[in-house]
């Protein structure tokens, strides 16, 4: 069973992640964990947070000469800016404490979390609440990449949407030709001309103190079929994909292949008709249903997208309220990205990784590397002696 569990404040000391039910014997590169942080903090529309950290995970348990043990892994992620917010972020108690912040943001999670926990200064709820502490959803979803690759499974991702612009779909065929035509771009899209229109949106955005958000797209390759079960609601792994990605800051949407657009059409035009080769095996001549049906994979791409609303914070502030003094005030504001829809996208990609190896786990087991490839190669012979062929992408 994979589980985990993060902690951390945006301007406090660390981040920190811990993950267990990872199989002992898997060989971590430590370099492809940063290169998921850089590609966190990249993307066209970011503030200055961005300049001034440089993420690395820091292993203090569960890893041995490059391999993990089976045994709980534990990672820190140190704030830099941690040192010019001593005054405000102190852990003991300060000498004298300062001003408490009580103008909410509409958007945010200031206002329900100040009535909750019955709290006087918002910054005890938007230090917690704040998009930094992704940056351990990416650390732990890198570690789970890794697992994936060895099982031969691939995540990619692609913006599709940013600020009502939408990327020309007609020339995005090859889910790994869109992949590698979005990390070459700043707004991680396959489309040049929309590139152009969208950066031209964020400017002007930015220009008049506003934030824009969009939809991203995320693509499992390779992934076997039966992941997931039609037997519980909770064992569902659309049910799973849907909860993790809501469980993204700004994340209000999302959609499993087709998605909404399955409403307005009949039958006919929506379930992927079942063909057989010889050669080929199985085939599907579409992906409406996103590779999922009855709550498990079919063998087709994993397709999820997510909509991301605009960031709560802006630099012209929308009208708020004095949560002290009840008179009327402009919201908070400290500083913000104009859109963080980029970073979203990498986001998007750890949780679907971390809920692709719990579901790999739940199915395959193993205590080590060794045991869960020889399960699931044992699985993937009887499927396909059942006349299914197994996938290959970019191997």
């Amino acid at each position: 069973m994979l589980r985990f569990l993060t902690g951390g404040e945006s301007h406090g000391p660390a981040l920190s992640a811990i993950i267990e039910g990872i199989p002992a014997g898997l060989t971590i590169n430590f370099d492809e964990i940063s290169h998921q942080l850089k590609r966190r903090q990249g993307g066209y529309g970011r503030g200055a947070r961005q300049k001034i950290e440089s993420d690395r995970a820091e292993f203090i348990s569960g890893v041995r000469f490059g391999k993990t043990l089976g045994s709980p892994i534990t990672m820190l992620i140190h704030n830099k800016d941690w040192e010019n917010w001593l005054d405000r972020m102190s852990v003991e108690p300060p000498s004298q404490e300062p001003p408490p912040i009580v103008e909410a943001r509409p958007g945010h999670a200031d206002y329900a979390g100040m009535l909750k926990y019955d709290q006087e200064d918002l910054r005890n709820i938007l230090e917690r609440s704040s998009a930094r502490n992704t940056a351990t959803l990416v650390a732990a979803g890198a570690i789970c990449r890794q697992l994936l690759l060895a099982c031969r499974v691939r995540i990619v991702s692609h913006v599709v949407m940013l600020g009502g612009l939408e990327v020309e779909r007609a020339k995005l065929s090859d889910y790994l030709a869109i992949y590698e035509a979005a990390e070459r771009s700043p707004v991680r899209v396959a489309d040049k001309d929309a590139e152009k229109r969208i950066m031209a949106a964020i400017d002007e955005a930015g220009a008049r103190g506003d934030t824009l958000g969009g939809i991203f797209e995320v693509a499992a390759l390779g992934c076997p079929p039966g992941l997931g079960s039609h037997i519980q609601w909770d064992r569902r792994l659309d049910s799973r994909l849907a909860a993790a990605m809501m469980g993204i800051q700004a994340i209000k949407g999302v959609e499993i292949g087709m998605g909404f657009e399955v409403g307005k059409r009949p039958g006919s035009a929506v379930h992927d008709e079942i063909f057989y080769d010889q050669s080929s095996g199985f085939q599907r001549r579409t992906n409406n249903a996103g590779g999922l049906e009855g709550g498990m994979t079919n063998g087709e791409p994993v397709v999820v997208r997510a909509a991301m609303k605009p960031l709560s914070t802006l630099k012209s502030p929308l009208k708020s309220v004095n949560m002290q003094t009840k008179e009327a005030v402009s919201a908070h504001f400290e500083r913000s990205d104009v859109c963080a829809l980029p970073a979203a996208s990498v986001i998007g990609e750890a949780m679907v990784a971390l809920v692709l190896t719990e579901m790999m786990l739940d199915k395959f087991g193993g205590d080590s590397m060794t045991e869960l490839l020889r399960n699931l190669n044992g699985y993937w012979e009887a499927v396909q002696a059942r006349g299914y062929v197994r996938p290959v992408w970019g191997e």
